[in-house]
This record gives structure tokens, sequence and C-alpha cells, in this order.
């Protein structure tokens, strides 16, 4: 029946189109650009044709080593399993899936931030807080204290603090305003002798008027 010729001579157009050589010429209208001409040239694996040329099939893109359509993608993420297939984990216990079971705990205390890209989403623990150094241990990441006293340049004692840390200056001395240096304090501010005193560094002495002599709490006069 003409019918039927009709659909032959439709299925015979269309397959022409991906022939090569100059068949496709039959296709009528205007030609394509010389840009799309080499699109529709790609070759290799997993790669879709469409009326602006070729490219890569979904779940699936081009490999930076070949330039072939052979990396595919996992849109869920994989964590620390491998991406074999468009949505298709190998993860390290042995099973496939969309994606892979994140280890327990694997951020630590601080928890964990999203990193995301065009392959999908992947936990990320979170930066330390100042005065935190990040650790790995066996139950994940970890945020510990760094001991600021192994560099610190304090003129008296450095005591560790929890992110950071103080200096701290002996008897009769005192912490200056830049927090680091010590300076002396001059104990007979407080008059701390009956008669007369005498301050030095660190420290200060008593002394009596003529006619008295010093008690032996080195405070009195008697």
């Amino acid at each position: 029946p003409p019918v039927m010729l009709v659909e032959l001579f439709f299925q015979a157009a269309c397959v022409s189109l991906f022939l090569p050589g100059g068949q496709g010429r039959v296709y009528p209208g205007r030609k394509k650009p010389a840009s799309f001409a080499v699109e529709r040239r790609r070759v290799g694996p997993h790669v879709c044709f469409s009326g602006f040329g070729s490219g890569c099939c979904p779940g699936w893109m081009l490999s930076p080593g070949s330039g072939q359509c052979t990396l595919p993608l996992c849109s869920f993420g994989c964590g620390s399993g491998l991406c074999i297939a468009p949505n298709l984990c190998s993860c390290p216990d042995g099973e496939q899936g969309i994606t892979c079971p994140e280890p327990p705990g694997t951020c630590g205390e601080y928890g964990c931030d999203l990193s995301c890209n065009h392959g999908g989403c992947q936990e990320v623990a979170r930066v330390c807080p100042l005065g935190f150094s990040m650790v790995e241990t066996a139950n994940g990441v970890r945020c510990t204290d760094i001991n600021e006293c192994l560099s610190a340049a304090c003129e008296g004692l450095c005591v560790n603090t929890e992110g950071g840390f103080v200096c701290e200056c002996g008897p009769g001395m005192q912490l200056s305003a830049d927090r680091h240096s010590c300076q002396d304090t001059d104990e007979c501010l407080a008059t701390p002798c009956q008669h007369r005193c005498k301050n030095s560094i660190g420290s200060y002495r008593c002394s009596c008027r003529p006619g008295y002599h010093l008690h032996g709490n080195r405070h009195s006069c008697v």
C-alpha cells in the first residue's frame, strides 16, 4: 500500500542522517555550522545524538585523560567508595548501591559541613577553632588544643589554657600591660612595715627608727 512506502522512505531518510559520507546531504534545509559538524563526529562509548550534534549521555561525563564519555556520575556521592556506573557505587564493604554509608563519627566532635560538586556531595569535617589543631584518631577527626607555651614569649611563667595561654609572674612581680613581661610590684605602697620600708626587685625590707630594733617577725619595731 502507498502508506507503507511513505513510512519506509521516512525511515531511510532518518537512518541516512547518521551514516558516514555524503548521504547525510539528502536532508532538506540549511547546513549545520562547522562546529556542529565536528560535534556530530564525536566517537566512543556513551555518546548521545541530538539536533545540536552529539554529547555525553545522561549519567556520563568526559574523562580528562581520554576525552571520551567514560567517567560515570553518581549524583548522591560514593563517600569512601568508587563510582563505577551512573548512580552505582562500589563500597569498601563489597556492597553496591546508589551511595555508600559513611562510617560513624568521621567528622569528630565539631560536626560536618557538606562539600558538593557535580559528582555529588560528601561530608567534610569542620575546621578547628583558633588555638586548636586537627588530628585524626581511631574515632575520626578531632580538634585538640595547641600548647602555645612551647613557643610563647612569657618573661615569667606560661600557663596553657584551652585555645590560648596566659603569662604569670612570680611573687613581688606583676604582669605588664603587654601581658607578656613582668614588672616589680612596690610592696611598700601597702605599708607592710611599722616604721620604714625599702622596696627591692620582687621583695621589700623593713627597718626601724633610731632607738628601736626590728622584731623577729621582720615587720614590727620594738
